[in-house]
Formats: C-alpha cells, sequence, structure tokens
C-alpha cells in the first residue's frame, strides 16, 4: 500500500495506474462504515485510493475541527488489511495555499437540513470532494448513506458539472444495537451511549408508521418527534425531516421516494441519521 501526501505525486501516480479506479473519501478515524466502502470498492474495481483529510472548510467556527479525532497509524494499519492500493493523506496548506479563493456551490438541495444549520458547510464539501475528484479522477466514488444529503449534493453536482465518474451510494453500516456508525461516536459516554439509541428507534417507528399504511408525513414526524423527547438526554433536536429523496423539500404527503432524517444533539456529538422509504 502506497502512501502518498502531495498533491502532485498523487497525480503522477493516477497517470500510471491501469484499470478503473474506485475511490472512497473520507476523514480518517476510521471505523466499520468506512471500511465497507472500502471493500465495495476494493470488489468492483482494479485500483483503490482512500483519502484521509480532515477538511478544514467545512467546519463552522464554533464547530469541532481542532478536535476532530485522528489516528492516522491506526487507519493506515487498517486500510493496508483491507487490500487498498493507494492512501492519499494531503495537508490544508496544499489544499488550500495562500490566496485560494475557488469555491463549489451547489444551491437548493444546501440549503436546508444540515445546509440551514450549519452555513457554509457544504461549500466546503463540495469543493473539497470537487478537488478530489479532479485529483484521483476516480472511475467510481464511494460514499455512506448515512451522509444522506452529502449524498444528494455530491450526486447533483457530478451531474450539474459533468464529471466522469459514478456516484455509488452504500448503505448505512450500524452496530449491532442499531446506532449508525460515525466517528462522532467515540464523543458519547456510555450513558449517552445508550440514549442515542433513540435516533434509530424513532426512524423505526417511522418505518412501522410507513408499513401500516400512514402517508401523512406531519404524523409521522409528530410521532418521531415525541419519542426523542422522551429520552432525557436528547438535549437538542435540530430537525425531523421527510423530505423529497432528490430535491430535499419537506413532504406533506409521502406519495414519492423519501428520505427521513434527523438530526439530535446528545452529549458533546451531535449526531445524525436516516432511512429512506421507497413510494
Amino acid at each position: 500500500m502506497k502512501v502518498i501526501n502531495a498533491i502532485s505525486e498523487m497525480k503522477e501516480t493516477r497517470r500510471k495506474l491501469r484499470g478503473s479506479v474506485g475511490f472512497v473519501p473520507t476523514m480518517g478515524y476510521l471505523h466499520e462504515g468506512h471500511l465497507e466502502l472500502a471493500r465495495r470498492a476494493r470488489a468492483e474495481n482494479r485500483n483503490v485510493v482512500v483519502s484521509i483529510f480532515v477538511n478544514p472548510t467545512q467546519f463552522g467556527p464554533k464547530e469541532d475541527y481542532a478536535s476532530y479525532p485522528r489516528d492516522p497509524e491506526r487507519d493506515l494499519a487498517m486500510l493496508k488489511k483491507e487490500g487498498v492500493n493507494i492512501v492519499f493523506m494531503p495537508s490544508a496548506e496544499d489544499m488550500y495555499p495562500p490566496r485560494y479563493s475557488t469555491w463549489v456551490n451547489v444551491e437548493k438541495v444546501t440549503e436546508r437540513l444540515e445546509g440551514a444549520i450549519r452555513p457554509g458547510h457544504f461549500r466546503g464539501v463540495a469543493t473539497v470532494v470537487a478537488k478530489l475528484f479532479n485529483i484521483v479522477q476516480p472511475d467510481k466514488a464511494y460514499f455512506g448513506q448515512k451522509d444522506a444529503q452529502q449524498v444528494v449534493v455530491v450526486k447533483k453536482m457530478v451531474s450539474d458539472l459533468n464529471m466522469n465518474l459514478e456516484v455509488v451510494v452504500v448503505p448505512t453500516v450500524r452496530e449491532p444495537d442499531g446506532l449508525a456508525m460515525s466517528s462522532r461516536n467515540v464523543y458519547l459516554n456510555p450513558e449517552e451511549r445508550k440514549a442515542a439509541l433513540v435516533l434509530y428507534e424513532s426512524l423505526k417507528l417511522a418505518q412501522k408508521l410507513w408499513d401500516k399504511g400512514e402517508r401523512n408525513a406531519d404524523v409521522i414526524r409528530k410521532q418521531m418527534t415525541a419519542l426523542i423527547q422522551s429520552e432525557p438526554r436528547a438535549e437538542r433536536i435540530d430537525y425531523v425531516s421527510i423530505a423529497d429523496a432528490e430535491t430535499l423539500e419537506e413532504l406533506d404527503r409521502i406519495d414519492r421516494p423519501a428520505v427521513v432524517s434527523l438530526a439530535v444533539k446528545i452529549g458533546k456529538p451531535r449526531l445524525i441519521d436516516n432511512i429512506m422509504l421507497a413510494a
């Protein structure tokens, strides 16, 4: 497995690769969800490139960029076991040199949910992903469904800018008790970890109501919200959303494919999760 830090070296190495390239962009501190993306890429491509880059431009001024968990040696050992060919670990100075001033703005789908609460977040996401795509030039790029809005934003950017790659979405990987795997789960103490299960329980409630024939989105939202509010350690609900799976516009009636998503602060971390409902 080759570890590359410089953009110039990554581009030169890419020019020499033969066969398809699968790419998994990450911010490191890897868990089973990331490894599942790498395995999918390994199964579908001759070459697998994984990036590890904690992108400063997608963090707000009061967010956890400085304290975001990092363990590159552990990450590299995990990726080596999965048969990854190349790990690209650029520096912030290389990605955003002095006087950097070019940004990618994906409109509309970034204005809701995470975008409404974290202004500028998706500008940072879209910009860094576009830069990584330009550097790595993958045939396929792999993203987890857990970050549902990010998936929508990246797919929209790829389509609108006619990027020559396929975005592959891999189902959310969960702990045995249902909690969605996240690098931020490390911030939870044992009591908060148990309380965090209310996110998945509320999503399962939405699925149950849907399966029983409920199509009124507000009825489902209210029952989900009440369940979350019953957990004392759920300090703040940022949103409980039932939205069009492509536009992310909130639905009154679930008559098309929908994403049910939520964001809840429990302890230090703010956790997100989602499920899909197929109309």
